[in-house]
C-alpha cells in the first residue's frame, strides 16, 4: 500500500509501505484497521511539513505517515465491540499518522457520519468540534462583540460559529485580502486587513470608540498573534488563545494583559463523546454552512501540490481535500 512521507523541509513523497498489522484483542484491545477514503489538511499539519515544530527544527525523513488527521473512510478489521467491519466514519488518527492508504488505530477516536451529509461536510465535524469545544468555555455570547485575529478555515468557523450563537459584532482580521473575501460569507459582521496595533483604530471606529470585550487569536504556531490580541482585548476582557503557540514564546506582552486585567483561555483536544458527535449534528442540521470552505481538491497523487497549495494559501485555498485510491476502488 502507498504512503507518504515528508523527507525534506516541504518535501512529501509517497512510498510503498507494508500492510498494518492488527493485534490481537488479548494484546491491544478496541483497535480498528481504518482506511481512509476522503481528508483534508489543517494547520497543525504544516509545522511538520515545514520543518519547524514548536520553535524546533525537526530532523528529517519524518517517520512514515506523518502528517493527516481529519479523515473520512471505512473500518476494515476490528478486534473491538464498538464498530462492525464496513461501517463508515470519520476518524482522527493518533499522533497525526494518518498519511497511509490503512493503518491500525484506536476504536474511540472514531465517530459515526451524519446520514444524508457529504463526506466533505462531515470531515469538517473534526476542526468544528475543535471549535465548539473551545466556544464551550466562553460564556453566553448573545448581543457580545468579537474580534477572531486570522481568518483560514479555523477563523473563519469562529465566525460562522459566534454568528449562530448570537453575538452582535463579528469583526475577522487578517493581513491576507484573499481571506477576508470569504468572512462576510461565514458570518463576519466586519473584516480589517492588517494585524496588531495597526488595526486597534479601525477596531475602535467599528465598535463607537472601545475595543472588543472577547479577542480570539485563530493563527497560531509560529505565527502566533497572543501580543496582537492582548493589544486588542478591552480591560477586563477575555482572549481566546485558540492557535496552538511554540512551547514557549518569548516577548509575551504578560504585564500589559495584568494591567487590563484579561481573561486568556485556551484549548486543544474535544472529546469524541459529546463534542465531535455535536459537530456533525450542527453540519448534519444545517445550522450552519461550512460549504464555502472547500475549496480545492486534490488525489493522493498529488499530495505535494496539495500541500503546497494549502501553506501558501494559492487560489484562495482554505480547506484543501485530498482524495484517497480507495475512493473510487474500495478494498
Amino acid at each position: 500500500m502507498l504512503a507518504g512521507q515528508f523527507t525534506a523541509p516541504r518535501t512529501v513523497q509517497l512510498l510503498n509501505h507494508p500492510e498494518p498489522q492488527l493485534p490481537t484483542e488479548d494484546l491491544k484491545p478496541g483497535q480498528i484497521v481504518f482506511q481512509p477514503e476522503m481528508t483534508c489538511l489543517c494547520g497543525s499539519d504544516l509545522p511538520f511539513f515545514d520543518g519547524d515544530f514548536e520553535g524546533h527544527t525537526i530532523a528529517y525523513p519524518q517517520p512514515i505517515g506523518m502528517s493527516l488527521h481529519e479523515m473520512v473512510g471505512t473500518i476494515v478489521a476490528t478486534n473491538g465491540r464498538k464498530w462492525q467491519v464496513g461501517t463508515r466514519v470519520l476518524a482522527v488518527p493518533t499522533g497525526q499518522m494518518g498519511l497511509m492508504e490503512r493503518f491500525v488505530m484506536p476504536e474511540d477516536q472514531a465517530i459515526a457520519l451524519q446520514p444524508g451529509l457529504s463526506d466533505e461536510l462531515c470531515l469538517l465535524a473534526q476542526p468544528l468540534g475543535t471549535v465548539l469545544h473551545a466556544l464551550k468555555k466562553l460564556p453566553n455570547m448573545i448581543d457580545r462583540d468579537v474580534v477572531i485575529l486570522g481568518q483560514g478555515p479555523i477563523g473563519q468557523m469562529f465566525n460562522v460559529t459566534l454568528r449562530n450563537l448570537g453575538a452582535r459584532r463579528i469583526i475577522g482580521i487578517d493581513p491576507d485580502l484573499c481571506r477576508l473575501e470569504v468572512s462576510h460569507q461565514m458570518g463576519a459582521t466586519h473584516v480589517v486587513c492588517g494585524c496588531g496595533r495597526d488595526v486597534i483604530a479601525e477596531i475602535r471606529n467599528l465598535l463607537d470608540g472601545r475595543l472588543p470585550e472577547f479577542v480570539i487569536e485563530a493563527v497560531g504556531h509560529k505565527a502566533h498573534a497572543l501580543n496582537d490580541a492582548i493589544e486588542l482585548v478591552s480591560d477586563y476582557g477575555t482572549i481566546l488563545f485558540f492557535g496552538v503557540p511554540p512551547e514557549t514564546i518569548n516577548g509575551v506582552a504578560l504585564r500589559s494583559a495584568m494591567w487590563k486585567n484579561a481573561r486568556i483561555i485556551t484549548s486543544l483536544h474535544p472529546d469524541f463523546a459529546r463534542t465531535y458527535p455535536l459537530a456533525m449534528q450542527w453540519l448534519g442540521e444545517s445550522r450552519i454552512n461550512l460549504a464555502p470552505l472547500l475549496t480545492h481538491r486534490f488525489p493522493l497523487h498529488q499530495i505535494q501540490q496539495a500541500f503546497d497549495t494549502f501553506r501558501d494559501h494559492l487560489g484562495g485555498a482554505q480547506k484543501v481535500l485530498v482524495e484517497f485510491p480507495a475512493l473510487s476502488h474500495p478494498r
